[in-house]
């Protein structure tokens, strides 16, 4: 009951307070420029130090750049399309602007159990997420900017999450999680940052977090438009963004023009399995990121990075992670929008050969309606499934293929706030030595309710 009424208590505050996430109306062009280039077209200006005016805009501008429009803020210091939706409420006071965003599913999953032996599982859940940012000014050329996120993931769920075939990574009660996605930290981002603009086309910042997301991959897959609609974490997760709960992180980059690199140290270790504390910083770790914005509608990025130690159950095991993806997004119609990412991502240790995973993720949405899909193909190896090498052969590694499809519809549109309801089917294909285990082609099926935001106005 208790877990309940905590649950029931953050789907209130949600539908209350997140007044807006993704919804969407088509832009105008001025959609897709900064919040502070719109201000200087109606003769406006940014509350900064020492303005007392109370005369705030209409939208925020890109949390690291004065010059970038809100909508390419993706999670960390990563970039979306300059066309994607954008989700989330936002309130003014005469310096600073804030916004509130999030996504809550009730729902029921079931992961294939008729094939006897499989590892299937099934329950009724609640994956959630909330997120609270803020920025202002700082003189002429600075913008300050704070970011907070939440989950009661491991409240509603447990410390063992929720079932998920063939997901692997991090730890519960000193055990490995295997075909479960393990719960997100109650508190999941905390981080300043500062950017500094020089002209239009070129600015400096730095951020830091604890926890937070080190320049690592693409957005993480709760922040990207294609994978609003899905409640599971991609399989490929620890391949590609699961780094986006670090606890210690520093970033240091710059933008000239279209390009943007940068830099992180930051703590490989991964999230131990006490969900409601903070793990040491180690900040033993690095890694580094070019993205590329060519359009409005596409953003590209290649990372790659240096994980010390990242599994606790795996001690002495480093990590060396590649990435590369594209993001595009394409506003249709009013209330009509169609969000793309393909990704790759590459796991190498030592003594191990490289494991790969590719994703390839969409969703069209038309009024209330909304149709997803996610193929996945991810190289699984025996030790990430928890088999035993005697049996399956040392080193073995195992393809996984999932494809997912699935439908939501909005039921009700209160305030800003929206309900909708959704299903979805997934089909996996692995490796025919994994049979007895989970069964030639297992299924899985789940329904659900949506707590979200609606489209923000630009």
């Amino acid at each position: 009951m208790k877990k309940i009424s905590l649950f029931l208590s953050f789907s209130c505050f949600v539908a209350l307070s997140a007044n807006a996430q993704h919804e969407h109306h088509l832009p105008s062009k001025d959609t897709l420029k900064s919040g502070y280039e719109q201000m200087k077209e109606h003769s406006m200006e940014m509350p900064h130090e020492g303005d007392r005016s109370t005369h705030s805009m209409d939208g925020m501008s890109h949390a690291f750049s004065l010059h970038l429009p809100m909508n390419r803020n993706g999670s960390g210091t990563g970039w979306l399309p300059d066309a994607s939706p954008m989700y989330g409420t936002m309130y003014h006071s005469p310096k600073w602007m804030y916004m509130l965003h999030g996504n809550l599913f009730l729902r029921y999953t079931h992961q294939d159990v008729t094939h006897k032996g499989a590892r299937g599982d099934k329950k009724v859940d609640a994956p959630n997420w909330l997120m609270f940012m803020g920025q202002r000014r700082v003189g002429q050329k600075g913008l300050f900017h704070f970011n907070t996120m939440f989950s009661l993931d491991a409240v509603v769920m447990g410390g063992n999450g929720y079932p998920l075939l063939f997901q692997s990574g991090e730890t519960y009660q000193g055990k490995a999680l295997v075909d479960r996605q393990h719960p997100h930290d109650l508190i999941s981002e905390l981080s300043v940052s500062y950017a500094h603009a020089f002209s239009n086309n070129t600015d400096v910042f730095i951020y830091a977090a604890y926890p937070g997301e080190p320049a690592l991959g693409p957005v993480a897959f709760m922040h990207r438009p294609s994978a609003l609609y899905n409640p599971d974490a991609p399989l490929s997760h620890h391949w590609v963004d699961a780094t986006h709960i670090t606890f210690g992180v520093v970033t240091l980059g710059i933008r000239l023009g279209k390009f943007k690199l940068e830099g992180s140290s930051f703590t490989g270790r991964e999230p131990n399995e006490k969900r409601f504390d903070f793990d040491k910083p180690r900040f033993d770790s690095w890694s580094g990121r070019l993205s590329y914005n060519p359009s409005p509608n596409w953003a590209l990025q290649v990372s790659h990075g240096f994980l010390k130690r990242p599994e606790e159950l795996h001690p002495d095991e480093d990590i060396n992670r590649t990435t590369a993806s594209a993001t595009y997004s394409l506003p249709l119609a009013e209330n009509s929008w169609f969000n793309a990412i393909a990704l790759w991502g590459m796991n190498k240790s030592k003594d191990h050969s490289s494991e790969n995973a590719f994703l390839l993720e969409g969703s069209w949405r038309l009024n209330r309606w909304a149709i997803h899909s996610r193929y996945e193909y991810v190289q699984k190896s025996a030790e990430e499934l928890v088999l035993t090498e005697s049996e399956y052969g040392h080193g073995a590694v195992f393809p996984v293929n999932a494809f997912t499809v699935g439908v939501g519809y909005d039921l009700w549109h209160l305030a800003k706030t929206r309900i909708a309801a959704g299903s979805q089917w997934t089909l996996y294909q692995a490796d025919p030595k994994l049979n007895t285990l989970y069964g030639k082609n297992p299924m899985a099926f789940e329904i659900y309710l949506r707590v979200y935001p609606s489209l923000m106005k630009m």
